[in-house]
């Protein structure tokens, strides 16, 4: 009996030696974030596995070596960041003094430790041009990004989903492809975007609602599973991102501030930061509204619509704000002063819609944020923003849209990444609807529903034509659903 327990024993020992002598991997890829023309983030995550085990990747410590280098090979920056448990096993490196509009290629080595480094994943993008250069920039707009929904997740309330959008909930994607994830993504990539944009909803922590994601390693959980998926390894290796959040991926389903429930508001800010790349890792009080002048042509905003909002029961009024006093301020100042041809507002929820009668979270809901949203708009009329080419841009809604605001403000919704998170949305008169009264004109409306997303070209003008923005839908499939030229 001693005998044999010494034998368990050993063999337990010797197994954990040969565990821990195991070298990380990075299971969710390599991801670019956040470029501007002279700068840019990349991350990895060192993980156990490049595959889910028991629902998640299990992170792993050690360290990232990034190497920076031009196309041709000339080496820019070399660093070498530790993945610590306290950051989930993200290594973020922030690449400064970059030349607007070149392209790189970031090459990087992993390992337990510095003297144990061996090939990782590799990136490559391109810097914006900036406002002195005149250039062709072409970005996709994505939302609804359920993973649950999408592989059939069986604790998901199928009746409970009936009730609230009238509608079925639709069977989960059911291809030979599935287990490389979302379809959009592979047409994404062969589009070669100049980057991607998540509006929100990235990931669904309330999806399924019982049990629902709540503490760290939860929510972490959520990021984990998606980003593994073989579409996005790819898909991120060769183009850089950009980064909102909305209800799903801050706390609960049209979520505010308030509430003692977890996730916690500060819990949802930290979940950004720390997995995604918005802001140096050491950044903690970075800003997550910003704006990036992209070419002489074109400027992108991306405004935060969660962390600085009234509550949503507040009554509306001149005290009640999506936005709150700085960003707004913020907002109008640098659209006053941008002289770029085309202005993009890249909402994580509408401005227009028309939404849902019985929501009061954003913008377009009564009783929610439309005295914010009637004050903006008659601003941009006021400061003249408004006659040139501005347009809203919103992720959020389940459905693709293209309306007309009466004050002439028009806003193109991406609709939902996947057809087993898409539905049909409200139309201009609907009595459900936002507009009863059919004042909003829609010269697009997604009908029968799917999943897809919205993909923006800018083309500088010549002597021949004028400057172009081109906003077309597609479906999950990659087929083109509509095209429309400014």
């Amino acid at each position: 009996m001693l005998r044999t327990t010494s034998v368990l024993i050993l063999s337990a020992l010797l197994l954990a030696r040969v565990v821990g002598a195991a070298e990380p991997v990075a299971g969710t890829g390599i991801m670019v974030g956040e470029v501007t023309p002279t700068s840019a983030l990349v991350q990895v995550r060192l993980s156990t596995t490049a595959a889910l085990v028991e629902g998640d990747v299990p992170g792993s410590p050690g360290v990232v070596e990034f190497i920076l280098t031009t196309t041709s090979g000339s080496l820019v920056h070399k660093v070498t960041i530790p993945a610590k448990a306290e950051r989930d096993f993200i290594a973020r490196a922030a690449f400064r003094k970059l030349e607007p509009g070149a392209r790189y290629c970031c090459l990087t080595r992993i390992g337990s430790s510095a003297d144990r480094l061996r090939p990782g994943p590799i990136a490559s993008f391109r810097t914006l041009p900036g406002a002195k250069q005149s250039s062709v920039v072409r970005f996709v707009v994505v939302t609804g990004m359920n993973y649950g929904k999408f592989h059939g997740d069986d604790r998901i309330d199928k009746k409970r989903h009936v009730v609230e959008n009238n509608t079925a909930l639709p069977a989960p994607y059911n291809g030979p492809d599935k287990h490389l994830g979302y379809p959009a993504l592979a047409t994404i990539l062969s589009l070669h975007p100049d980057f991607f944009v998540g509006t929100g909803d990235n990931v669904y922590y309330d999806t399924p609602k019982t049990p629902r994601a709540q503490k760290i390693p939860e929510l972490r959980q959520k990021w984990h599973e998606q980003f593994v998926q073989p579409r996005y390894r790819d898909l991120f290796a060769s183009v850089p991102t950009y980064w909102e959040i909305d209800d799903h991926d801050y706390r609960i389903d049209d979520g505010d501030n308030t509430g003692d429930h977890l996730p916690t508001p500060a819990q949802g800010r930290r979940m950004m930061l720390e997995q995604l790349p918005v802001a140096a890792a050491d950044d903690v009080d970075a800003k997550t509204y910003r704006t990036h002048r992209a070419s002489k042509e074109l400027q992108v905003w991306f405004t935060e619509n969660r962390m600085h909002r009234s509550p949503n029961t507040a009554p509306d009024g001149p005290g009640k704000s999506i936005w709150g006093t700085e960003q707004k301020a913020w907002l109008k100042r640098t659209l006053r002063e941008s002289d770029a041809t085309f202005k993009i507002l890249v909402s994580p929820t509408p401005m227009i819609g028309p939404d849902d009668l019985r929501k009061t979270d954003n913008h377009t809901n009564h009783n929610g944020f439309r005295h914010e949203r009637d004050e903006f708009f008659a601003w941009l009329k006021e400061s003249g923003v408004a006659k040139g080419h501005f347009y809203i841009v919103c992720g959020d809604r389940h459905w693709q849209y293209h309306s007309i605001h009466p004050t002439g403000v028009e806003e193109f919704s991406s609709g939902a990444l996947v057809d087993a998170n898409a539905r049909l949305g409200r139309k201009p008169g609907d009595p459900k609807s936002t507009d009863p009264e059919g004042l909003i004109k829609q010269p697009y409306y997604q009908s029968p529903a799917s999943g897809g997303f919205l993909l923006v070209q800018s083309n500088p003008g010549s002597d021949k034509q004028p400057a172009r923005l081109s906003f077309i839908h597609y479906d999950e499939q990659g087929r083109v659903l509509r095209r429309h030229v400014k």
